[in-house]
């Protein structure tokens, strides 16, 4: 099966699980969305929740086909359900199959990433467990990689301060696992784009709230980038945003 994207097309994935009201991420993606949509319309836009409908944690029928299918070397999609063993591997392909055909027909995925316990969210995480399915990114006949050319815009939200030089720099575990995840996937570095809002809890948590000011210029740049990178074309390339 190969992706199909002609046009643009923007898939876009919340893992906040508070609601848009409450999260800075929600907000930001939303943003994001918003130019985006201005911009291209609303038909190659596709939206899904993981926090409100979670995609399920992978299970041993999953792992078991995953083997099967890598013992086979490349194995084309369409081809894999083939390889099924039993009604739970069936059942597990089916989950699996339309979340990488997803990944796979969009140009641009944009992520909206809090920072939980220094790292990503549980439904962000059972979503990558999922997609990551042996071959599903390879081209079967060239073993090219399929989303060298796609653009992945990573948004996060940090209730501390987690930037370079600061002293729980190394307490951010959330950027490192992303861009060493969607560079191994193939997407390339110059593609990959972070835009993160630190100090987001100063205004509600006493012993930050003397952060407040660092907090309201980090979210401006943080709305100011995602703005930008909406109105970039697809695999533009170039540096990513960070804020500070």
């Amino acid at each position: 099966m190969r992706s199909h994207r002609q046009g643009t097309s923007l898939l876009h994935l919340d893992s906040s699980a508070s609601g848009r009201r409450d999260s800075v991420t929600r907000r930001l993606t939303a943003r994001y969305a918003d130019v985006w949509r201005d911009l291209h319309g609303s038909a190659g836009y596709r939206y899904r929740d993981l926090a409100a409908e979670p995609v399920p944690l992978v299970s041993p029928a999953f792992v078991s086909l995953g083997v099967r299918v890598e013992r086979h070397g490349s194995v084309p999609l369409p081809k894999v359900a083939e390889l099924a063993e039993g009604p739970a591997e069936e059942r597990e392909w089916a989950l699996t199959l339309p979340l990488i055909t997803e990944v796979r027909a969009a140009r641009t995925v944009l992520l909206g990433v809090p920072m939980y316990n220094f790292s990503v969210p549980a439904s962000l995480k059972a979503w990558i467990d999922r997609v990551t399915f042996p071959g599903a990114f390879l081209d079967g006949g060239t073993g090219d990689r399929l989303l060298r050319r796609t653009t992945v815009v990573v948004v996060t939200a940090r209730g501390g301060c987690y930037a370079p030089g600061t002293p729980r720099e190394g307490f951010d575990f959330q950027t490192p696992y992303l861009r060493a995840y969607f560079t191994d996937l193939g997407v390339a570095p110059e593609n990959l784009h972070f835009v993160h809002a630190e100090m987001t809890r100063a205004s509600d948590v006493p012993a930050l709230a003397h952060f407040a000011p660092l907090a309201a210029d980090s979210l401006a740049a943080a709305r100011t980038a995602v703005s930008a990178l909406a109105r970039l074309p697809a695999a533009h390339g170039g540096t990513a945003a960070r804020t500070p």
